[in-house]
């Protein structure tokens, strides 16, 4: 049965609820923070990913957030810096970007619905996986640019050649 059958006398089910239905399919450890966000874990192969997902009825947008620590060296900085912008020109959808303060690598993206568009609970799932395959892509370039003393354009040939794990 496809997800989007649970749904179909719900055309008006709040897009978190969706997510949160998704989250306990999935057997995802969440918390439901408010009544448009959500929080989850999702374990991957390199790393466990915190995913916090928060719906904007103002200007209908979901948004998805995917972390995880990281606390590279200092004099490392500029080159993360280099690969979070090679990695963004080889992302088609969503983006990276490196939280010093906090010391999180943040994959973010906005899925925009317009007019009486709906999501759909195949579109969140998609969502979720993409963001877990895209932080599983770019883990190891990462992990190679600030500890392995690889330049940003030889740890990218992992990315490139897809030689990573599943989600």
């Amino acid at each position: 049965m496809a997800l989007s059958e649970q749904y179909l006398q719900a055309e008006d089910l709040h897009p978190i609820d969706m997510v949160e239905s998704l989250a306990e399919h999935h057997e995802w450890e969440f918390d439901r923070v408010g009544d448009d966000q959500i929080a989850m874990a999702i374990e991957g192969q390199w790393r466990t990913y915190s995913i916090t997902l928060a719906w904007s009825a103002y200007d209908a947008t979901l948004r998805l957030i995917c972390t995880f620590e990281m606390e590279p060296p200092t004099d490392k900085l500029p080159d993360l810096y280099h690969t979070l912008n090679q990695t963004n020109d080889m992302c088609w959808a969503g983006a990276f970007t490196y939280w010093a303060e906090q010391k999180l690598m943040v994959y973010r993206y906005g899925l925009l619905l317009d007019g009486e568009a709906m999501v759909t609970p195949e579109q969140i799932d998609r969502l979720l996986n993409a963001a877990v395959r895209s932080a599983e892509r770019f883990y190891p370039a990462f992990q190679l640019v600030c500890w392995g003393n690889e330049a940003p354009d030889d740890a990218l040939q992992v990315a490139i050649a897809e030689a990573y794990g599943r989600a």
